[in-house]
């Protein structure tokens, strides 16, 4: 093969993956927009039936949480149902999108400030749906969205996508922490400032 006819096999790869990571953005992008579109309809159509937390979980999360998002936070326990599969998880696992969390089977799901329960919710459990609705609060719908795809694209997995681990490592504190109060507002604020949500 000459010179000139491997510089353009090398051509055509790259611009073949040019057109493939053109083509893999265009796939996620619609995903954001898809999930955030899923994440702010549901919230909508619950909030209709959502209560304020009880005065014994404001007491408990008092120490935890700002008096702004113990007021804002509203939750859904679901009896006799269950959340349903997102309307896109079809398509979504044609366009080789895999291991989608699979949301029927999840205790909780928050939305914006807008927390469902598909069980009586446990402390932790409760904890952990604040701690993304601080995420949400602090974020805004469309970068948390972002972030959350972005992520799960990468790692491939819902438990270790950035948002999901620090709710989880904020509510495994909660616990073993022997009732010390930390403020989790404090602690995303210090993981956007370090721009620790994000994969690069």
């Amino acid at each position: 093969m000459s010179k000139k006819e491997i510089f353009l096999s090398l051509l055509r790869e790259l611009r073949n993956r040019a057109a493939d990571a053109e083509l893999a953005e265009m796939r996620i992008q619609d995903a954001v927009a898809r999930v955030a579109h899923y994440l702010h309809d549901q919230r909508e159509q619950f909030f209709q039936e959502s209560r304020p937390l009880s005065e014994e979980q404001r007491r408990i999360a008092s120490r935890f949480f700002s008096p702004a998002l113990l007021d804002a936070v509203r939750i859904v326990e679901l009896t006799h149902r269950r959340l349903e599969k997102p309307p896109f998880y079809a398509e979504a696992n044609a366009q080789g999108f895999a291991n989608l969390p699979d949301i029927t089977h999840m205790a909780s799901l928050t939305f914006d400030d807008v927390l469902v329960f598909q069980q009586r919710p446990v402390d932790r459990v409760l904890f952990h749906a604040r701690v993304h609705a601080v995420q949400y609060r602090m974020l805004g719908l469309e970068r948390y969205t972002e972030l959350f795809v972005r992520g799960f694209v990468r790692v491939g997995s819902h438990f270790l996508v950035p948002l999901e681990a620090h709710a989880f490592a904020l509510d495994s504190r909660f616990t073993g922490n022997g009732g010390s109060a930390f403020s989790v507002e404090a602690e995303v604020l210090k993981w956007i400032s370090e721009d620790r949500y994000a994969i690069d």
